[in-house]
């Protein structure tokens, strides 16, 4: 008898028959809350109608329609919109298929534009788990140990992470970035550095969020040096933040940003943005695939995307996200060391009585949610911070629903 692979193991008790909207409906019969999204994929919830809708009529007209042999209208119309909600001058678009291929796709441009070799990465990072992108992963040695060698050229530089370090957010960004500076002057000379890759909010590092002065920083940096700035927008994107892209809360312009997860729904897709001069320095062949830009997958992002502006979802996000995080910063017990987020990106930090992270405790915690109706994930290098990650669709009344099951969980463990 075949089976999945015994790697891949359930973070949730749940079987799934059908999702609607916030909620899954296991084939126990139950239904359960889902905070988890797909780990932030299903942007619109599980099956929006217009996005079941835009797929179901594209099933029936074309499937795949490879794009370096043919063109089809559900990419060319995917490109106007999101020319319509990229930051401005990020008007060439390359697609593929995960968030690994993405950013993988942008780090091959910032190296063949630049001609250098190195790329600075920061610590608590997540990029992905093919080659390159887990050789710029440091959230976490899973995603990387036991098939070096990795990638050469990477370096990493301090995310002011101010709770990690027991420090004010100010001290933790003066240290970053003077840790950064002095990076360049012993280990990646700026003249042989082609890119910094960076999150707006560390994903699998354990949702936390980077602060104006810090990506300014990286800003400066970058036009001094001739430096690609690149933001990994794979989580943050399309919403989640309570704008509409992460790094937008901190004033600045990246060079390129990878995009994924919420772009379509559930469906399988992902690109890379960047102006139309840079991307012209890719060298020919370095660009394509057998499934980017999917006529599917397209057709679902412009219905997601469609539906993310006509209901209002960026501005439901910020409203919600400050609700959850308010509300779970507030039920807080000692055994949780630090609740932050951004939107509706929430973590809970566990740590035990000396302070140090306390990945038992909360694993416990995340599990008994699920078995009380409410699915959550967990994250962070010790496995120790449960994050909530609500669809955008997410109402007042749901995330209240979510904090009272959290309330009764943290009460219990």
């Amino acid at each position: 008898m075949t089976r999945i692979s015994p790697l891949l193991k359930q973070a949730t008790p749940v079987t799934v028959d059908h999702g609607e909207g916030c909620y899954l409906y296991g084939t126990d019969g139950r239904r359960y809350l889902d905070f988890t999204a797909g780990i932030g994929v299903t942007s619109t919830g599980h099956c929006h109608p217009r996005v079941v809708e835009a797929a179901r009529a594209q099933v029936g007209s074309l499937i795949h329609g490879q794009y370096t042999t043919v063109m089809h209208k559900p990419m060319l119309e995917l490109v106007e919109k999101l020319g319509e909600v990229l930051p401005e001058g990020l008007d060439s678009l390359f697609f593929s298929n995960s968030g690994s291929e993405a950013v993988e796709a942008a780090l091959r441009l910032a190296r063949q534009a630049t001609g250098r070799p190195n790329v600075i990465v920061f610590h608590g990072g997540f990029h992905g788990r093919t080659v390159a992108a887990a050789s710029m992963t440091t959230s976490g040695t899973r995603f990387s140990a036991g098939f070096s060698p990795l990638m050469a050229g990477v370096h990493v530089a301090p995310f002011p992470t101010a709770f990690r370090w027991g420090w004010s957010e100010e001290e933790a960004t003066d240290f970053a970035l003077r840790e950064l500076d002095y990076l360049f002057a012993t280990i990646s000379s700026p003249k042989e550095t082609a890119a910094f890759i960076v999150e707006p909010v560390l994903g699998e590092g354990g949702y936390v969020p980077g602060n104006t002065r810090f990506f300014q920083g990286l800003r400066e940096r970058a036009d001094q040096h001739g430096i690609v700035l690149i933001l990994d927008e794979i989580q943050t994107g399309f919403g989640r933040t309570g704008k509409f892209f992460g790094h937008q809360h901190f004033d600045i312009k990246p060079d390129v940003i990878t995009i994924a997860k919420g772009l379509a729904s559930g469906f399988p897709l992902s690109g890379i943005a960047a102006p139309e001069a840079l991307m012209a320095k890719a060298w020919p062949g370095s660009q394509g695939g057998t499934y980017g830009g999917n006529a599917v997958a397209c057709a679902a992002a412009v219905a997601t995307i469609d539906v993310i502006r006509d209901e209002g979802l960026v501005d439901n996000a910020a409203q919600r996200g400050t609700q959850l995080l308010h509300g779970a910063a507030n039920l807080a017990t000692k055994a949780i060391g630090d609740t932050r987020g951004l939107g509706l990106l929430v973590g809970s930090e566990f740590v035990d009585e000396n302070g140090k992270p306390d990945g038992t405790k909360a694993a416990a915690a995340q599990q008994l949610a699920g078995k009380k109706g409410l699915l959550l994930l967990m994250c962070g290098a010790y496995m120790n911070t449960v994050r909530m990650i609500p669809p955008l669709i997410v109402t007042s009344e749901q995330i209240d629903e979510g904090l009272s099951i959290w309330e009764e969980v943290l009460a219990e463990i």
